[in-house]
């Protein structure tokens, strides 16, 4: 790609409907000792380092290559938070912010800018928050791939691109979500064990106990079910009864099982309990759902 490919669209109203509107869309490259920004920025993006600026829109940059500075409003502005190559950050629209890369590196940066309330309601559900702007995902082809694809895409505007730009900025802000998350559970060593123990729950689910998780793992059974939940979103005793649940599903499904079996096979020694549960998790009795899934009219 060029050193610098810069594209800036205009928006109307129908393409917010769809939830996500892009406004820009580039990548630049910045040599070692050369000035940043940039001045082949419209002047609503044109901002000096010192002073910052304050955008109506999100963006979320990429830097593949170098090393540089970030500040915002929330954080503080003289707070620098050091970005490295395989790092991404968020800019919020009202906030005040200002970055640049290290002189003696420069930095290669992909940029996508956007408004809409499916983004909004993102931060609502605090899955972003301008507490956490910066995002550790390291380099990754997909995510340069669907910079690229952006770009493509806003500078030839065929009909409707606006809404395959906003499914590319949906899949950019879960694959900032996603490798960031796991990369703070890998680097301390969280990811290995929660995966141990998700075998462990596939691989017993008849019987185990999540204490019996922690015990095996050397962890206290308070830490392990924080941690356990943070990592998967559920906590051990409700993954264990969803992995049951999936298997008494697969079974009501694909064999003849009685559903007393089904529900002793899947670690329920009493079948009202089973029943009572399996309703409760799906919305169907065993029965009911045995006679969905094979087409049996009731």
């Amino acid at each position: 790609m060029d050193s610098v490919h810069l594209k800036y669209l205009a928006v109307n109203p129908v393409d917010l409907k769809w939830g996500t509107a892009v406004n820009s869309a580039g990548f630049q490259e910045i040599g070692a000792g050369m000035d940043y920004p940039p001045r082949n920025h419209p002047s609503r993006y044109i901002f000096t380092t010192d002073s910052g600026r304050v955008l109506q829109e999100y963006q979320l940059l990429y830097i593949t290559q170098g090393r540089g500075k970030f500040y915002c409003e929330t954080l503080g502005r003289s707070k620098a938070i050091n970005v490295e190559s395989g790092m991404m950050f968020l800019l919020f629209p009202g906030e005040w912010h200002s970055y640049h890369p290290d002189r003696q590196t420069g930095w290669k940066e992909y940029w996508i800018g956007f408004n809409g309330h499916f983004v909004d309601n993102l931060i609502k559900q605090d899955f972003f928050s301008k507490d956490r702007p910066v995002f550790k995902v390291n380099i990754h082809e997909d995510i340069v791939d669907l910079y690229k694809e952006a770009i493509s895409a806003a500078v030839a505007q065929e009909s409707g691109f606006q809404q395959v730009l906003a499914g590319i900025v949906g899949r950019l802000l879960s694959l900032a979500y996603f490798y960031d998350r796991n990369s703070q559970f890998q680097e301390s060593d969280t990811a290995r064990k929660m995966g141990q123990a998700k075998v462990m729950v596939h691989d017993n689910y008849m019987n185990i106990t999540p204490e019996e998780i922690a015990s095996r793992l050397c962890l206290s059974y308070s830490s392990f079910r924080k941690t356990f939940k943070e990592y998967t979103g559920f906590s051990p005793a409700r993954f264990i009864n969803e992995v049951r649940m999936s298997k008494a599903k697969e079974l009501l499904t694909n064999t003849s099982m009685s559903i007393k079996e089904v529900a002793y096979h899947v670690g329920y020694n009493n079948h009202d309990y089973f029943f009572t549960a399996f309703r409760h998790m799906t919305g169907h009795t065993p029965a009911g759902y045995r006679n969905i899934t094979q087409g049996v009219r009731e």
